[in-house]
């Protein structure tokens, strides 16, 4: 298949941010290492349990009163990404990756696994594939369906070109992701399968800790696009990419909608529930507010 003759819309173009503190903030304290924004939420927080705390630190009350009013945790999300009309169109006008390649999608490279947890849930889903929904299912459980890229982290295998759990065209179960299609059959999200890079994509999730002037901080939690960049320095020579290109902005519901769930898994539902609110007013008010409006979305009206 021919790759569309699909400009793709500049990296930066203005956009339209929402801050707000989580509504039900969990108890942590920010980890005093620096945070990356490929780290997990796990590995920048640490819990703490009041319970734990000396009953001496009671004279401190009015510092904790201060502290207390101050949001330890607060979402940034791209309202002009997130009621966007991307929408992914794999099998029906993804172009892949790479032009050699333009069946496999998003999915050449194989999925990089985000920690051992995300590793042991495909684990667990890979115990329900079987041959009719799986085309590499013998291949996979006979030589193993992981392995390590050259800088030492583990992913799911490349078979023939592609991931492993990559149906290919013509076969019986359609093409596309076996993982996916397993949960379809199951009735569940697909987030519930498949590695954290996959269902999260093209959601980037990344933190970062902001200081406050008075020598406080807080851990920003920001929501955003995957674009190119999310890709590492490889993801420019990528030569077809699905979210600044008008043939992906089809959708007929926003992201914020769309993709409702991983927003949710992403989140928290209290957050989701806010961040939908504003995003409804934002897409009544799209005259009024020309940010709001993705520029591959403009494009492919």
């Amino acid at each position: 298949m021919p790759h569309p003759p699909a400009p793709e819309i500049g990296l930066d173009p203005a956009r339209l941010w929402l801050e707000f503190p989580d509504p039900e903030p969990a108890d942590v304290i920010e980890d005093p290492e620096n945070i990356d924004e490929d780290d997990d939420l796990e590995d920048v927080v640490v819990g703490f349990d009041d319970s734990d705390s000396d009953s001496d630190d009671s004279d401190d009350s009015d510092d904790d009163e201060l502290e207390d009013d101050q949001p330890a945790q607060v979402f940034r999300c791209d309202l002009t990404w997130l009621t966007s009309n991307w929408t992914c169109v794999y099998g029906s006008g993804c172009a892949g990756i790479y032009a050699d390649r333009p069946d496999d999608g998003c999915c050449t490279l194989g999925a990089h696994f985000a920690d051992e947890e995300d590793e042991e849930r495909v684990t667990e889903a890979v115990k329900g594939l079987d041959p009719t929904i799986w085309q590499f299912h013998d291949e996979g459980l006979r030589d193993g369906w992981t392995e390590v890229d050259p800088d030492g982290q583990r992913k799911t295998r490349v078979l023939d070109g592609a991931c492993i759990f990559l149906n290919r065209p013509g076969f019986g179960a359609g093409d596309g992701c076996s993982l996916h299609k397993l949960a379809w059959a199951q009735g569940r999200e697909p987030l519930e399968l498949k590695p954290d890079v996959c269902w999260q994509l093209p959601i980037r999730r990344s933190y970062r800790t902001i200081e406050r002037p008075d020598g406080t901080s807080y851990l920003e939690v920001t929501i955003s696009e995957y674009d190119r960049r999310g890709w590492g320095a490889g993801g420019h020579d990528l030569d077809w990419y699905c979210t600044g290109n008008p043939q992906a902005h089809i959708g007929a519901k926003p992201v914020y909608r769309s993709l409702k769930p991983e927003l949710v898994e992403l989140m928290g539902q209290a957050a989701y529930d806010v961040l939908a609110q504003h995003c409804d007013q934002v897409t009544g008010a799209r005259k009024l507010i020309p940010l709001t409006v993705h520029p591959a979305t403009t494009r492919a009206r």
